[in-house]
């Protein structure tokens, strides 16, 4: 067996998404690199790991045991390097976050400089929607998940990062609609929701049931990103989440819509199950997070306060 650790860690991501294509775009390689990487994986073995049936990858039995395999050896190489960074007196780990999809534009800021302070943590972030991220903390797969809405289902702590706002977003102000408000404004513009699961489209669905306000509804899109780029093109309006929106707003691209009752607030919260014991790198962040929060806020976020 001559297999490297680069050709496990290509395989097990194959297995987790089931798809050569999203392997490659996960692991940010080309799609022919990850082909050619599983396929001297596979030579390697007797009895096949994965069979194509129409254009769809398939993970055989066998191949499920060898994932798992995988998973252990790579499990036992990071522990070496853990390990021996350990003896050196630096701090070592992983680091589990999962968080909602606005949630990319605040993360990172409040992550870059702990991680690059800390060359022995392993960073690992799920970007996803909201149903998805209170599964994993409801799991216990995650150290922490960052929300706009507090989960009721769960017993957690928190620390609460950045205020949410919530306004109606458009190319232009509509020409048709004077004196507005709430009423005049969803009865008259086609308007454009996130999926159901998501915590944008539980907001937006919570104000329209306390507003009564009928609204004429359009499309719906998967992601605030699908979104934005829906309004650039024109084709309708939204209550979208301010942060995702800075660069669009500053060249004028999008506008704020006024509308009586908007924004809608809520609280960017970092958030863990209560009890939890934090591994010495989840501890560190926590920590990290409670002195320098304030400081992160005013660097990068001060633009925010305009709105």
């Amino acid at each position: 067996m001559n297999y490297t650790l680069n050709q496990l860690q290509i395989y097990i991501k194959i297995v987790k998404t089931m798809s050569i294509t999203k392997a490659a775009e996960e692991l940010h390689l080309t799609q022919p690199a990850v082909s050619i990487q599983l396929k001297n994986f596979q030579d390697q073995f007797d009895i096949p790991l994965t069979e194509i049936i129409g254009r769809k990858i398939y993970v055989t039995e066998f191949g499920h045991e060898i994932a798992q395999a995988a998973e252990q050896i790579i499990d036992q190489v990071y522990a070496i390097n853990y390990k021996t960074m350990a003896y050196k007196g630096i701090l070592t780990g992983k680091l589990r976050i999962s968080i909602v999809s606005t949630g990319k534009y605040i993360m990172p800021f409040f992550l870059a400089d702990f991680i690059n302070q800390n060359s022995g943590v392993d960073l690992y972030m799920d970007v996803t929607n909201k149903s998805a991220v209170i599964e994993s903390l409801e799991k216990n797969e995650v150290d922490f998940a960052l929300v706009s809405i507090i989960p009721n289902s769960l017993y957690i702590e928190k620390i609460d990062l950045l205020p949410n706002k919530l306004y109606l977003v458009g190319k232009h102000l509509p020409k048709s609609i004077k004196g507005i408000n709430s009423n005049e404004v969803f009865k008259e513009l086609p308007f454009i929701f996130r999926e159901k699961g998501s915590g944008t489209r539980q907001t937006m669905e919570k104000f329209i049931a306390q507003k009564n306000i009928s609204v004429l509804k359009k499309m719906e899109l998967t992601s605030n990103e699908a979104i934005k780029q829906a309004l650039l093109a024109g084709f309708g309006y939204s209550i979208m989440p301010l942060i995702g929106i800075k660069n669009e707003l500053h060249n004028h691209e999008l506008k704020i819509i006024p509308t009586k009752g908007l924004p809608i607030k809520t609280t960017w919260s970092l958030i863990w199950l209560k009890g939890k014991k934090h591994n010495p790198s989840s501890l560190a962040f926590l920590n990290y997070l409670k002195k320098e929060k304030n400081n992160i806020i005013d660097a990068n976020f001060s633009w925010y306060e305009k709105y």
